[in-house]
């Protein structure tokens, strides 16, 4: 059976198409018009660059933008532009990484713009087909590009660098010294990485929509703050996500048992709404840069020119997830909150931490995993935007740091796992000692039965961590009871 594929096109590349290569390693394919692109690209290339200089090609690069290469330079000059720019330092970058940053670098070519050999679509297909990755040290970028990335990527087509993974004959092409600049100006690894982040950040932020309405059944919340008049007008993630709660919680209703509940339940779609919309901004940048053309100089073929400018620079990218996650550790914040509430018999009607006597601890260990969670989402949550450099003896005298937001999103993923894993693992443990379930037939009920199926039913006093590898197993699939 063959297996379902992504096509490269150069314009409809999304976040979730990243992943699939990224994670699922879908096999890709490279759509016809995207040669056409690329090979329009190349010969447009060729012939500005021979009417006048351009920047990488002719010249040196950075501080020697204005450093003419000599006629016995050209041949080897993009050589030496790939050896001396491949030094990132630390550890390795995953795979799955790597192939997010080869699948986006091979639609940006074939975007059209980059100037190198459209023969190389092929080969980069291949790579990524066969399970190829070059080996990406962690550190490099600051969000102006990926050099060291892209450089090790480039010596590793020409034979001068192992592969890191995959299997057969190493993939190889004859980077010619010209196109060498063209291949290595690209964000692609910064983007390939921001796209696998919101894919998996916008997962979690749809499935807290389902584990906050089983809390919000656990305690007998009160479904007033989610009437339609209460969010008539509002924001559209809050609208979203009132909508939803509304919909989970259809069915027969419980008296609420207090006149108004805490921010954990009142606030909710005020304060996850805003973690909803900044994701959903952030994935509209992402797969709008992942189908631009990033490089300096861009290749014109329309207008039969070369433009050098700034497009490699991230900043769209790097505060769209640097906002996203502000949003995320607000709504984590929450989820710890009401994760107080289901320890707390005023709310559920059981012993203090749903314990099964009196003097036991229950679930007490998990509002501290929680809060250690997020600790470290409010440590991620700070600005990348906010630093910045000057490099290149003052040439390149600014930087976003968006590599850096990519990277500080991928941490916040396994943190905001984590707090989601605690509130659900404690929501089931509560309806359960109570003798409660949602209502029969809908998402809801579906959700908790899947938890009921894989979470420990013993309530004596016991190690929770495998409760909560359960509970973390669950968060994906509870996306799809989630936003629509």
């Amino acid at each position: 059976m063959t297996r379902p594929g992504i096509i490269i096109d150069g314009a409809s590349l999304t976040c979730a198409g990243v992943a699939e290569v990224a994670r699922d390693e879908a096999p890709v394919t490279v759509a016809a018009r995207a040669v056409a692109a690329a090979r329009a690209a190349w010969e447009t290339a060729g012939d500005v660059a021979a009417q006048r200089p351009v920047y990488g090609r002719a010249t040196g690069v950075g501080a020697n933008r204005n450093v003419g290469l000599a006629d016995d330079d050209l041949a080897e000059h993009g050589l030496r532009l790939l050896r001396s720019h491949a030094a990132g330092a630390g550890p390795l970058q995953p795979a799955d990484l790597g192939r997010a940053m080869l699948v986006t670098r091979l639609n940006q070519i074939g975007a059209g713009g980059s100037g190198v050999d459209p023969a190389v679509l092929d080969v980069l297909a291949d790579a990524l087909n066969r399970g190829f990755t070059p080996p990406v040290p962690l550190y490099g970028a600051i969000g102006t590009g990926d050099l060291t990335a892209l450089a090790s990527t480039g010596l590793c087509l020409i034979g001068e660098r192992a592969w890191r993974t995959g299997t057969g004959p190493p993939p190889r092409f004859p980077l010619r010294p010209a196109e060498a600049p063209g291949f290595m100006s690209s964000n692609a690894a910064t983007l390939g990485e921001a796209a696998l982040a919101c894919c998996d950040l916008s997962a979690l932020v749809s499935s807290a929509v389902v584990i906050a309405a089983l809390s919000l059944l656990a305690v007998r919340g009160s479904l007033e703050p989610y009437a339609p008049a209460v969010h008539r007008g509002r924001p559209a993630g809050q609208q979203r996500v009132a909508v939803r709660m509304r919909a989970l919680l259809a069915g027969p209703s419980h008296p609420p048992a207090r006149i108004q509940d805490s921010y954990g339940y009142r606030a909710f779609p005020q304060v996850h709404g805003p973690a909803v919309d900044a994701l959903g901004y952030a994935g509209q940048v992402v797969s709008t840069e992942l189908n631009g053309s990033s490089e300096n100089p861009l290749v014109d073929p329309a207008g039969h020119a070369v433009w050098h400018n700034g497009n490699f620079h991230a900043a769209y990218v790097g505060l769209a997830l640097d906002s996203a996650r502000a949003a995320l550790f607000q709504t984590a914040a929450l989820s710890a909150a009401r994760l107080g509430t289901l320890v707390e018999p005023s709310f559920t009607g059981l012993h203090a931490f749903a314990a099964d006597t009196p003097a036991s601890s229950g679930i007490m260990i998990l509002e501290y995993v929680a809060q250690s969670a997020v600790a470290d989402l409010r440590r991620f949550a700070t600005p990348a935007a906010l630093g910045s450099a000057v490099l290149s003896r003052g040439v390149e005298e600014h930087a976003g740091f968006s590599t850096q937001s990519a990277r500080a999103s991928t941490d916040a993923v396994a943190a905001y796992r984590a707090v989601l894993a605690c509130e659900l693992a404690a929501a089931v443990r509560v309806l359960r000692m109570q003798g409660r379930a949602p209502a029969e037939g809908g998402p809801l009920r579906a959700a908790f039965d899947a938890a009921d199926a894989v979470l420990d039913p013993r309530t004596a006093d016991r190690p929770l961590d495998a409760d909560l590898t359960s509970a973390e197993g669950l968060l994906g699939g509870y996306a799809a009871f989630g936003l629509d």
